[in-house]
């Protein structure tokens, strides 16, 4: 694998191999000493023309984990703010040459532009309402852990999908290992294509009993240039995940930040069967294990025992 630019480029085969890699990095993460030298003298840049809490600090500390030197940048204070272009930028940090790109970005297809630009493994963090696939890498982790297979799982994805680069990049994981996926919100937030991607589609919640998974979207503010649906009171009426809605049984997942109140009642959110905390801790041995891949090969990691002390 030379970069991870979308969930569409992996075979399950492929999907499998990083999740198990993942559970042999989450060995390590376990320990007192959490590093391993498995990427000692590489280097990783953090590119992030997006505000972002849980993606950027987890790929800085998978990198850090595995021993790699990391540059974090951010649009705002650099050159970019005087005008300086994608392309330029990537130009002129290409020249300390890192080893892999970790970028964010507002603009679908960005990251596949920067892939051309320079020689190192580029990793796409999000671009615009595209793709995310590490996160959904995370979530196929995460599920794996509380499921096992994830072959015949009912998994609703619902709330804003027009906006959504999570749900893009879910739908196409999911349904790669051999769940049955179903979107569902309001007509408005929902693409006429969308089921192309191999789910089906609901504009309401009537039958969102018959889910395993409940997947909550964050409705998409800053992606939204007119009013979507009436009102956030009528849209929560509908589609909000309460405790009305789900079950005990049925395992609640939101890629966060969330909206407490919207798209999630506070009282799932804290419930037991919410998942958000799960999802959050995969996602840096995720990422070390995605990292590893793109800079190691398809080498299979072995942590060594600790030593026992006497």
């Amino acid at each position: 694998m030379r970069h991870l630019l979308s969930i569409s480029e992996l075979e399950r085969a492929d999907i499998e191999r990083i999740v198990e890699q993942a559970a042999r990095f989450a060995e390590v993460s376990d320990r007192e000493i959490k590093k391993v030298p498995a990427l000692r003298g590489r280097m990783v840049l953090n590119l992030f023309y997006e505000a972002s809490t849980r993606t950027r600090s987890s790929f800085e500390l998978a990198a850090k984990r595995l021993s790699a030197d990391v540059v974090n940048f951010a649009s705002g204070g650099s050159s970019v703010e005087k005008g300086e272009s994608l392309k330029d930028t990537v130009l002129t940090l290409g020249a300390h040459k890192p080893d892999a790109i970790v970028i964010r970005t507002p603009w679908v297809g960005a990251a596949a532009l920067v892939a051309g630009w320079t020689g190192a493994a580029i990793v796409n963090a999000g671009d615009g309402k595209h793709e995310h696939p590490t996160q959904a890498l995370l979530d196929v982790y995460t599920l794996r852990q509380k499921l096992g297979a994830l072959d015949g799982a009912s998994i609703w994805i619902v709330g804003d999908v027009a906006h959504s680069r999570v749900a893009r990049s879910n739908i196409l994981a999911f349904s790669r290992m051999g769940a049955n996926v179903t979107v569902a919100g309001p007509p408005t937030l929902i693409p006429r294509e969308i089921g192309a991607l191999g789910c089906e589609v609901r504009f309401s919640l009537d039958e969102i009993a018959q889910a395993d998974v409940v997947y909550a979207l964050r409705m998409q503010h800053e992606r939204m240039s007119e009013a979507w649906v009436p009102s956030l009171r009528e849209y929560a009426a509908a589609f909000q995940i309460n405790r009305r809605r789900v079950s005990a049984r049925q395992l609640v997942m939101h890629p966060g930040p969330v909206n407490r109140g919207v798209e999630l009642s506070g009282e799932v959110v804290d419930s037991p069967r919410t998942l958000i905390t799960a999802q959050v801790q995969a996602g840096v041995v995720v990422r070390m294990a995605v990292l590893y891949e793109l800079l190691s090969g398809a080498r299979t990691f072995s942590p060594v025992p600790e030593p026992q002390l006497a």
